[in-house]
C-alpha cells in the first residue's frame, strides 16, 4: 500500500469513528486482511494458539490489527463472524460477542483511541492496545476503558488478537458476561427499618430492637422495595449477579421496612427501662397506640426480652379482666358490696393482701383502687352463689372472648400469654388477682390496658396493614366506661397514685406478683393515646418500680 492510500485509510477511519452507531467498517479490516460479515474468514483463524511468537508485533501491526477487529466488531452482529476470525479463538469469540450484544440489548458501539502500548507484562510474546468503549445499550449510553492484546504464532508471523473475556469489559473473568437492566442495592439487601414517621431505626440507637429489626429483614415484614436502579452489572454463565456494577444509569432507592414504632417513644423506653429508681433490675416495657393497636415502642433490660417474649404472673394488673368478668358475667358494677379482709380462705387455702393489709372501703371500686386482693377473691369465688365447674373459666372465656387475649402475629416473634380456666376453686382465686397459672408479657398486659382505654380490643401489630383478628365477643360499653373510671380513680387516688397523680387523662392498675420467692412489679396505664405497661423483675411493688418505667414512658407521650 502506498503513503497516499494509508492516509486515506486513517481518515477514513477516523470519521468512522465519531459515528457511534452501527455501520459497515470494514475498509481497515480489509487492508490488514479479514471479511466484514458472518462468513468473513482471515489469516488469523488459521493461527495456533499453542505456537505463539515470545517476540510481540510491533506497535504498528498491533493497532493496524486491533483497528480492523474493532471496527468489524462496530459493524453489528452480522459482521461478528469477522471479527472473530481476527482472534486466535474464533469459535469463543465469536460467542462471546453475541452474548455481549445480546446481555446489553446492543444499539450500537464505538471505538475510539486505538492505541498500541508496547509489549505486555502479563501475557509473553503480547503487545497491548488500548481504547475506549461507547456503547449504546439497554437504559444508557455506557462509556469505558477497554484493553486488548495482539499475539503472533512462531512460525509465519500471522498475527490475531488474543481472544480473553476482558476484551468485552475488563473485568470480565471467563465465563461471565455483562447485562443491562436492574442492578442491585448497594445496601446488599439489607432493608432500612422505619419507624411510623419515616425515621430509621437502628439497633445502635435502640438496643432493644436489635433482634426485632433482623427478625423484621429476615421476614420481610413491612417491606416497600426500593427502586433497584439500572445499569450494567456483571453475571456468571448463569445469569446471576456476580457482584459488580460496571456503570449505573438510575441510582438504586434501597428497600425500606416500615413498622409502628415511634422513634421518640422508643427512646423514652429504652431510657425508662433503665430508670435509676429500679436499680438495675431487668425490666421491660411496652407501649400501644389505643386507637389502632399499633406498637409504639418495646424496651427491656437484662439478658431476656421480658417486653415481648417472656412471661409470667402478671399479680393485681389481672384484676382489670377479674373485674371486667365480674360486671359482664355475674352482674356486678363498681358500687357492688366488697369488703377488704387481711386475709380470705378458699376451699381451705388461706389468701392474703400485700402485708396482710386491711383496706377501708364497701365496693368494687374502692377495692379495685387498693388493689384488694381478698375482695377480688371473694367476690369472684362467690358470683355465681354456688361453686359448680361452669364458673371455674369464667376469667379465661373473659379474658379471651372480649380481651381477645391469645396467640397473636405481631409481625416478629412473641411470647403467647397463659390464661387458662382454672381446674378448681382454688386457682380461680389466684386467676382473680394475677397469680395461680396466670402468665402474660407486658405486650399482653399494654393490650389489656388498651382495650380498656378503646372501649375494645384491637390486636397489636408492629408492622402497619398486618392482620388484626378480633376479639370473638366486642366489649360492653358500660363495663369500659366503668374500667376507665376505676381506673383513672386508682391513678389519681389510688395506688397508682404516687406516680401517677396530676397527670391528665391518666388510668392506671399496679401490680405486685409473687413468683417463687421474690415478687415482680407491674404497672399499666393509658392516656389519651397510648397505653403502657411495665414489669420489673424483683420490683418489691408495682408502684415503686415497673411504676417509674411506665410513667416514663407516659410522660414522654403527654
Amino acid at each position: 500500500m502506498n503513503k497516499a492510500a494509508k492516509i486515506a485509510v486513517a481518515t477514513t477511519v477516523t470519521a468512522m469513528l465519531a459515528g457511534g452507531a452501527y455501520a459497515a467498517f470494514n475498509i481497515v479490516h480489509a487492508v490488514v486482511g479479514g471479511g466484514g460479515d458472518s462468513s468473513d474468514t482471515s489469516s488469523a483463524a488459521n493461527v495456533d494458539p499453542t505456537a505463539m511468537a515470545t517476540k510481540p508485533p510491533s506497535n504498528t501491526d498491533a493497532q493496524k490489527l486491533a483497528t480492523a477487529f474493532l471496527q468489524t466488531w462496530q459493524s453489528g452482529p452480522a459482521h461478528y463472524g469477522g471479527a472473530a476470525s481476527d482472534t486466535d479463538f474464533p469459535t469463543n469469540a465469536l460467542a462471546a460477542l453475541q452474548s455481549y450484544h445480546d446481555g446489553l440489548a446492543l444499539t450500537g458501539i464505538a471505538f475510539t483511541g486505538i492505541t498500541a502500548a508496547g509489549p505486555d507484562p502479563q501475557l509473553t510474546g503480547a503487545t497491548k492496545v488500548n481504547f475506549t468503549v461507547t456503547a449504546q445499550v439497554k437504559g444508557g449510553t455506557w462509556t469505558y476503558p477497554g484493553t486488548l492484546d495482539v499475539v503472533q504464532s512462531a512460525s509465519g508471523g500471522t498475527q490475531a488478537v488474543h481472544w480473553a473475556s476482558s476484551v468485552l469489559y475488563p473485568k470480565l473473568t471467563d465465563g461471565q458476561n455483562v447485562t443491562a437492566g436492574p442492578i442491585p442495592n448497594a445496601s446488599g439487601g439489607s432493608a432500612t427499618v422505619l419507624d411510623d414517621k419515616g425515621k430509621p431505626l437502628t439497633a445502635a440507637q435502640f438496643p432493644s430492637l436489635a433482634d426485632i429489626l433482623n427478625q423484621l429483614r429476615a421476614n420481610g415484614a413491612g417491606l416497600a422495595t426500593g427502586s433497584s436502579g439500572s445499569g450494567v452489572s456483571v453475571v456468571d454463565s448463569a445469569g446471576s449477579p456476580a457482584g459488580i456494577t460496571a456503570t449505573v444509569f438510575q441510582a438504586p432507592t434501597g428497600a425500606v421496612l416500615k413498622t409502628t414504632l415511634d422513634a421518640g417513644l422508643q427512646a423514652a423506653a429504652e431510657r425508662a427501662v433503665q430508670d435509676n429508681h429500679i436499680n438495675g433490675m431487668p425490666s421491660g416495657v411496652v407501649a400501644i397506640d389505643h386507637h389502632t393497636g399499633e406498637i409504639r415502642a418495646i424496651a427491656y433490660s437484662g439478658s431476656t426480652d421480658l417486653a415481648i417474649n417472656d412471661w409470667s404472673a402478671p399479680g393485681s394488673t389481672m384484676k382489670i379482666i377479674t373485674a371486667a368478668t365480674l360486671m359482664d358475667q355475674a352482674g356486678m358494677n363498681p358500687d357492688t358490696p366488697a369488703s377488704c379482709p387481711p386475709t380470705t380462705q378458699v376451699n381451705g387455702q388461706l389468701f392474703h393482701n400485700v402485708d396482710n393489709e386491711h383496706a377501708t372501703g364497701s365496693d368494687m371500686r374502692t377495692a379495685f383502687e387498693m388493689s384488694c386482693n381478698t375482695a377480688f377473691i371473694d367476690l369472684l369465688d362467690n358470683a355465681w352463689g354456688t361453686h359448680n365447674q361452669p364458673h371455674l373459666d369464667s376469667v379465661a372465656n373473659e379474658a379471651t372472648d372480649v380481651f381477645g387475649i391469645g396467640s397473636w402475629h405481631i409481625g416478629v416473634a412473641s411470647r403467647d400469654p397463659q390464661i387458662q380456666a382454672a381446674p378448681n376453686r382454688n386457682f380461680l382465686a389466684g386467676d382473680a388477682i394475677g397469680q395461680g397459672d396466670d402468665a402474660a408479657s407486658p405486650l399482653v398486659m399494654a393490650s389489656v390496658a388498651a382495650t380498656v382505654a378503646h372501649g375494645g380490643f384491637l390486636q397489636p401489630i408492629l408492622v402497619p396493614g398486618l392482620p388484626q383478628t378480633p376479639a370473638p365477643q366486642q366489649m360492653n360499653p358500660t363495663t369500659a366506661q366503668n374500667l376507665r373510671d376505676m381506673m383513672r380513680d386508682t391513678a389519681q387516688y389510688g395506688t397508682a397514685a404516687p406516680r401517677t397523680a396530676g397527670m391528665s387523662g391518666v388510668g392506671a392498675k399496679t401490680g405486685t406478683a409473687e413468683v417463687g420467692n421474690s415478687t415482680n412489679g407491674w404497672f399499666v396505664a393509658f392516656d389519651d393515646n397510648i397505653a403502657v405497661a411495665a414489669e420489673v423483675v424483683g420490683g418489691s411493688t408495682g408502684v415503686g418500680s415497673a411504676g417509674y418505667v411506665a410513667t416514663d414512658v407516659l410522660q414522654a407521650d403527654q
